[in-house]
């Protein structure tokens, strides 16, 4: 068993935060309502992404972002912007009649659509901030868990770079989270 604080970040229908925290002797669990936090932007196209869902929905929280239909929300807001092309018929097609992030996924990972390869980066970058942001808030050096439904279906993207570089870039207290498991 590592020791020192724990955190665990859990995107399904919700967005779970949970510490687990150390007593010198045992981790002891506490609950949290931190995927209710707001969703703080890092870069331009994040506060674009911001503003288009503050247009739509009255409160902008990791958990609008990172669960439920998050990650349809990102592929909206850049289909809308048309940074990364247009969302061809047969895909539209899909999304409307399936699960819309479970199409947006697998199209991304077989690369056939910039779009949804593009919307899963994002989702992956933002999703490896809020992981590194509650590993600084709790100084979780004893490690951080990754749960939920999602990760399991995405997990070839979260070990592609973009979660870990997001989770580690936390400016000069980066080197606080560079080493926690």
């Amino acid at each position: 068993m590592k020791k020192g604080n724990q955190a665990l970040i859990s995107a399904g229908t919700g967005l779970g935060e949970a510490i687990l925290f150390w007593d010198g002797k045992r981790h002891i669990p506490s609950p949290s309502e931190g995927g209710h936090a707001e969703f703080g932007p890092r870069n331009h196209l994040e506060l674009e992404l911001f503003h288009y869902l503050s247009d739509r929905f009255d409160h902008v929280s990791y958990e609008r972002v990172l669960s439920g239909d998050g990650l349809f929300h990102i592929y909206q807001f850049l289909k809308d912007s048309k940074r990364f092309g247009s969302e061809p018929l047969s895909l539209s097609e899909r999304i409307n009649q399936e699960d819309p992030a479970k199409v947006i996924s697998e199209t991304g990972r077989s690369e056939k659509n910039k779009l949804c390869l593009k919307a899963l980066d994002l989702f992956a970058s933002i999703y490896g901030a809020a992981a590194g942001n509650l590993a600084l808030q709790v100084m979780a050096i004893g490690g951080v868990y990754i749960g939920g439904g999602i990760a399991p279906n995405i997990i070839w993207k979260l070990k592609d770079g973009t979660f870990m570089k997001a989770f580690k870039d936390k400016g000069r207290l980066s080197h606080i989270v560079i080493p926690i498991p």
